[in-house]
C-alpha cells in the first residue's frame, strides 16, 4: 500500500513537471525541468526495485541529457518563440495516444502478479536455462549482454552517435568563435 502511495505521489508530481515544461518559454527553464523529470522517473525505478534502470535513467536522462542540452541551449536562443496559432491539434494527438495507450493496459495482469505470463514461461527459463547457456551467473548481466547483447549494443551506438553530435555542434561554434577573432 506504502509503495502505491509513493508511486502515486510521484506521478502526480511528474505529470506537473510535464505541464510546467509545456507552459514554459523558457530554454532554461525546460531544460531543468526536464532533468527534474528524469529523476522523478528514476525515483519511480528505485521504488519498483529496478535499481539498474534506475541507476541508467538517473546518469542518462538526469546526468547526460541535462548536460547535451544546455551545450545545445548555448548554441541557440533562450526564449522559444510564441506560436502564431494554437497547437490544437498536436494536442488532440496526444490525448488520443494517451487514451489508446491506457486502453492498451486494461487487458493487461495485475501489476507483479505471480500468474502473468512473461512469469509463467520467460523468467524461469532465464533462472534455471541462464547459466547453462550463457555461462554468466549474474542473470541480469545474462540478459543484458547475451539475450539482449544486440538490443544493448544498439542503445549504446545511439547514446554515442548523439554525444559525437554534440561535439560537432560544439567544434564548430568553437571554430566559428576563433575565425571571428582572428577577423
Amino acid at each position: 500500500m506504502s509503495t502505491t502511495i509513493i508511486n502515486t505521489a510521484l506521478l502526480l508530481m511528474m505529470a506537473a513537471t510535464v505541464i510546467a515544461i509545456a507552459r514554459s518559454r523558457n530554454m532554461f527553464a525546460v531544460v531543468i525541468l526536464a532533468s527534474l523529470y528524469s529523476f522523478l522517473m528514476a525515483t519511480i525505478f528505485l521504488v519498483l526495485d529496478a535499481v539498474d534502470v534506475s541507476m541508467t535513467e538517473a546518469a542518462v536522462g538526469a546526468g547526460i541529457s541535462t548536460l547535451l542540452y544546455l551545450a545545445t541551449l548555448f548554441l541557440t536562443q533562450s526564449e522559444e518563440a510564441k506560436p502564431i496559432h494554437k497547437p490544437l491539434l498536436p494536442l488532440a494527438v496526444a490525448l488520443v495516444t494517451g487514451g489508446l495507450l491506457v486502453y492498451g493496459t486494461l487487458g493487461l495482469p495485475e501489476f507483479g502478479s505471480p500468474d502473468s505470463v512473461i512469469h509463467q514461461h520467460v523468467a524461469p527459463r532465464y533462472i534455471h536455462q541462464g547459466p547453462i547457456e550463457t555461462g554468466v551467473p549474474n542473470i541480469v548481466t545474462a540478459v543484458l549482454a547475451s539475450y539482449r547483447g544486440f538490443d544493448t549494443l544498439g542503445e549504446v551506438i545511439v547514446i554515442f552517435t548523439g554525444g559525437i553530435g554534440v561535439i560537432a555542434l560544439l567544434r564548430r561554434r568553437w571554430r566559428s568563435d576563433q575565425d571571428e577573432e582572428e577577423d
